[in-house]
């Protein structure tokens, strides 16, 4: 039997996972596919490859693809996500020297992103009315959950991220060689990155996102859309695929396995044990001191696969709040159809996958863990939500993004 062979692009980050292990496990092969994997070093690259071609889909940022049919990107290329490849997965690393300057303002060792935002909005205004430069922070990408997260965490702490920190762009396997020599003074990025610095002995992670926004959205597979429109079984046969990935990432009895997989050059290429406090959610924050994290990265539990359409609005949100974009019906229409759950129930319903029953949902109403209704298997969702204790109400957009203007 013939193989499609589908070229998919990925960075070398813990939350590849669901995409290598389809490929290693075994899963893309059962599903008659032969999924080559092409490791690059900036989202950058992801971004223009999947455009002219190189790529039929990628590891993605979860707010690229809506930047792509926003036509915020050098180059056009429709996009869809059919699927989300985990939930969490970054955390926010400072230098030995900022973390001083923030504990003795009042940070807490426990990753508390409240203590840790006001603590920091001390520093930095100790700084200016001492005419000190900005502190650095970096990011992946401005396209980026973690450039929104981070700037959403600051500025619900009461720190203006474009006038008051110099935020600039970083790839993954250089944030912690760029703490180390200090060109900057803290970071945004997923997993193994933040755990490099620690380890090294130059980092401190002070908060993660699932702290910041619980049970939100990371990386995505982005799809391009005319490839996927031309075959929808290829797709489908992929989605299969990476659905019993994500169902073999979850299995604790699978961790070592997964580090180790992860581990090899063609892939992270770090050693495994940097992969292990991700997966278990006990972190090494600094030296020997290590924080448990409740769903720091979640590759199946949850409906961590499901592209959740209030997911891609609250991106938007963020796109229009910082001025990347100007918030339209047009706008809003684009960013809404990016993320495809009509694509998703269709490959996974043989499965007996567990489906959601709506598309969307209140990003942070769910205080506690609460079963909810689904197809399929059984369902439960939540605890979600942000810090602040704010909601996302899609269907209140408008409003939302009128009540954060600048």
């Amino acid at each position: 039997m013939s193989r499609e062979t589908i070229t998919a692009g990925f960075i070398p980050l813990l939350d590849a996972a669901i995409m290598v292990v389809a490929r290693e496990q075994g899963f893309a092969d059962e599903e008659g596919l032969e999924l080559a994997l092409v490791r690059e070093t900036s989202w950058a690259n992801i971004r223009d490859r999947l455009a002219i071609g190189h790529f039929q889909v990628a590891h993605m940022l979860a707010p690229m693809p809506i930047a792509f049919n926003l036509g915020l990107t050098p180059l056009p290329a429709p996009t869809i996500v059919p699927m989300a490849l985990g939930l969490g997965g970054n955390a926010v690393t400072v230098s030995g020297e900022l973390w001083r300057n923030l504990e003795a303002e009042g940070a807490s060792a426990d990753l508390d992103p409240r203590s840790a935002g006001e603590a920091l909005r001390r520093v930095v205004a100790r700084r200016r009315s001492a005419g000190r430069p900005l502190l650095r922070f970096a990011v992946v990408h401005p396209h980026s959950g973690h450039n929104y997260e981070l700037r959403y965490w600051m500025a619900a702490c009461g720190i203006d991220p474009d006038v008051e920190i110099d935020m600039v762009i970083v790839p993954p396997p250089l944030m912690a060689d760029a703490l180390e020599n200090g060109s900057i003074d803290g970071f945004c990025v997923g997993e193994p990155w933040n755990t490099a610095a620690v380890k090294a002995g130059h980092g401190r992670i002070l908060t993660a996102k699932a702290a910041i926004w619980r049970s939100s959205p990371e990386k995505v597979l982005g799809v391009s859309a005319g490839w996927g429109e031309a075959r929808p079984d290829t797709l489908a046969a992929l989605l299969r695929a990476m659905y019993r990935a994500a169902q073999w990432c979850a299995d604790a009895g699978n961790r070592s396995d997964l580090a180790a997989m992860l581990a090899e050059p063609g892939y992270v290429g770090r050693p495994s044990e940097w992969m292990l406090p991700a997966l278990s959610g006990d972190l090494q924050i600094a030296g020997d001191a290590v924080t448990r994290v409740e769903d720091f990265f979640l590759p199946f539990a949850k409906a961590a696969t499901f592209p959740w359409k209030s997911h891609a609005l609250w991106f938007y949100s963020q796109m229009a709040r910082w001025g990347q974009v100007e918030h339209t019906p047009a706008h809003l229409a684009t960013a809404s159809g990016t993320y495809r759950p009509d694509l998703y129930r269709l490959a996974l319903k043989p499965l007996g996958a567990a489906l959601p029953g709506a598309n969307a949902k209140v990003e942070g109403a769910l205080r506690t863990a609460t079963p909810v209704g689904s197809a399929g298997a059984s369902l439960t969702l939540g605890p979600d939500g942000f810090f602040d204790e704010s909601l996302f109400d899609p269907d209140q957009i408008d409003a939302y993004i009128a009540a954060q203007a600048r």
